[in-house]
């Protein structure tokens, strides 16, 4: 794939209009979102009530084989968590978006999105019917054709992870406060796939789901 050079990236604007948004959606407490991001276009992610955790993948709309990669994304940064700068990398080592602008600090990219299954192991069978990150994303991925083997480790926007002295990762409560976001260039035609994280059982949302909001910028209008 022909990849643009990494001085561009950050030609973009970072001074986005919401008022200028080609696409501009809410997205409820607890429930999946999707949508095409083309190249060049900016997705911002807006944490409206603050501390809300947005599980989210990055499949290539040309072909969904290749897709977001955490391993790839930790290796080509040197660091373990996602902010401005990063480049979001995919399977193949390519730059699928780069972080163009964060109000919020850093986003974990780590621990992973929950499950019932992982809820049932980490909080008691009493929680093993509780909706969860991992069927947010079947729905949303079946929509593009995607099943749960298409499942990767995701980014967690807004999500709290420090990483203790002993390496373990800790879920702790989120820094984000309402109004906070994080802007993603496109460098390639996206899928994007989100879970309004559900979880209630650890801090990562307050233990209080909350919704957030989804715009798509387009550079000549934005």
């Amino acid at each position: 794939m022909n990849q643009p050079d990494a001085s561009s990236f950050f030609a973009a604007p970072v001074a986005l209009d919401p008022a200028r948004a080609v696409y501009d959606f809410v997205v409820p407490a607890n429930k999946p979102w999707t949508g095409i991001v083309e190249k060049g276009q900016i997705l911002r992610i807006v944490d409206l009530e603050g501390q809300q955790a947005v599980d989210t993948l990055f499949y290539a709309a040309a072909d969904t084989s290749e897709r977001y990669s955490a391993q790839d994304t930790i290796f080509e940064q040197g660091a373990p968590y996602v902010s401005t700068g990063t480049r979001l990398m995919s399977n193949i080592g390519n730059v699928m978006a780069v972080v163009v602008a964060d109000t919020a600090g850093r986003h974990d990219t780590s621990a992973g999105a929950c499950s019932c299954e992982a809820n049932t192991v980490r909080f008691g069978h009493h929680t093993r019917y509780m909706h969860a990150c991992r069927e947010n994303f079947i729905i949303a991925m079946a929509e593009h054709g995607m099943t749960k083997r298409d499942i990767v480790p995701n980014i967690n926007f807004f999500m709290n992870v420090p990483i203790e002295p002993d390496g373990k990762l800790a879920i702790v409560d989120g820094v984000s406060r309402p109004g906070d976001y994080v802007d993603i260039l496109a460098t390639m035609d996206v899928i994007c796939a989100i879970s309004n994280c559900p979880q209630v059982n650890n801090p990562c949302n307050g233990f209080n789901p909350t919704p957030i909001r989804v715009m798509i910028f387009d550079p000549a209008t934005a």
